[in-house]
């Protein structure tokens, strides 16, 4: 099959690798018919050294066709229609049994939960930004779409940015008449800001570097905006946009964020590699006894960490990868009843042959690109 392979830093490829098989009697094999390019797929992109090996298939937000499955397969059947979840659960285990899927026991031998196309970190469990797809755990690791005439691209979402951005929002415990900042107007900020409006924030503030990514912000969500240009002086000047810091700021950016000169130095002699200047931002620009959540992936340590900021401040501080696959029927639900359209973020539909040039866009942020979604074939 032809699958987008990590072929060292800043260098993704398509090329003929192996077709998925049945290996164990839980798993099913998906056609691909819609795939996409996640936010996180960058930080692989840019420091995937560490996790992945050179030909490994990347990409964690697939659907597709059920095409074949093992025999102690028992809800999904050949022909169904599906998206599969960024997590990988086994559906029996005590994370599974109590919507914390995304740190499965069974899915991965490590000390974190499976996920696709994340390496040996996370199963090493190849990913969906290809023509086919292994699902391990099958029947728990999937979503079946009731409705066959709804189009992809209202579906795909489910698999990763929708049900993130939405247990992001719930995880800071936003409520009505608070002032949340969101770090980050990529995808999944997108949605962290019309989830947050949903939840009832009086004031809701878009904040990025890109101008293109901040009208968007201001069309799709109807939020404030803050363009970010100074490192330096931007988290003073949140501080006092918000009289005092926000409720709840949420940091969508993770460790491919605007990295400063000092913090460029000092990862040469440490073990961390990109940023957490988006860390620091919100340590600073958060209301005390607020809350951060830090939803943008973090792959390695960190240095100058704002422990004091936090500690000294009383700032609650929540992360992690978010368990979607609870969460993706009420999702579903949602774009059903017409509450939230996802498609209005696709800037670029691209054949999956076009997968190299898809990830240069959507790194640099060319033409004018938010979210890019790959067809196979």
């Amino acid at each position: 099959m032809r699958a987008v392979t990590w072929q060292g830093k800043e260098k993704m490829e398509v090329r003929n690798v192996s077709d998925p098989t049945i290996i164990e009697p839980t798993d099913a094999i998906i056609r691909i018919t819609a795939t996409a390019i996640c936010g996180s797929d960058l930080h692989l992109y840019h420091h995937g050294g560490a996790v992945l090996e050179e030909g490994y298939v990347v990409g964690h937000e697939p659907m597709g066709i059920v095409e074949e499955v093992g025999s102690q397969v028992q809800k999904l059947k050949k022909g169904d229609r599906v998206v599969i979840p960024f997590n990988i659960g086994c559906g029996h285990c005590h994370f599974c049994q109590n919507e914390m899927e995304s740190q499965c026991d069974n899915s991965s031998d490590q000390l974190y939960g499976g996920l696709f196309g994340f390496g040996k970190l996370n199963g090493n469990h190849w990913g969906g930004q290809a023509e086919f797809l292994r699902v391990p755990f099958a029947d728990f690791t999937s979503f079946v779409v009731p409705d066959t005439a709804i189009p992809d691209e209202k579906v795909l979402f489910l698999s990763d940015i929708l049900p993130t951005a939405y247990w992001s929002v719930q995880n800071a415990g936003v409520k009505q008449g608070d002032t949340v900042i969101i770090l980050g107007s990529g995808p999944v900020g997108l949605f962290a800001q019309k989830f947050a409006v949903m939840a009832g924030a009086k004031r809701v503030i878009a904040v990025d570097p890109v101008a293109h990514r901040l009208e968007k912000a201001q069309s799709y969500n109807q939020v404030e905006t803050f363009q970010l240009d100074d490192l330096a002086t931007s988290a003073d000047d949140l501080y006092e946009l918000t009289k005092g810091g926000a409720d709840v700021i949420i940091d969508c950016v993770g460790m491919d964020g605007l990295e400063p000169v000092k913090e460029k130095a000092k990862n040469l002699v440490s073990l961390q590699s990109g940023t957490i200047s988006p860390i620091q931002m919100a340590a600073k620009a958060v209301k005390k006894f607020g809350t951060v959540q830090i939803t943008g992936v973090y792959m390695t340590p960190a240095s100058s960490y704002p422990l004091q900021e936090f500690f000294m401040r009383n700032v609650a501080v929540k992360h992690g990868q978010a368990p979607v696959i609870h969460l993706m029927p009420k999702i579903y639900e949602m774009i059903q009843k017409e509450e939230i359209d996802p498609t209005p973020i696709i800037t670029h539909t691209m054949p999956l042959e076009e997968a190299a040039a898809a990830y240069n866009i959507f790194d640099k942020k060319e033409d004018n690109n938010i979210k890019v979604v790959l067809k196979p074939n």
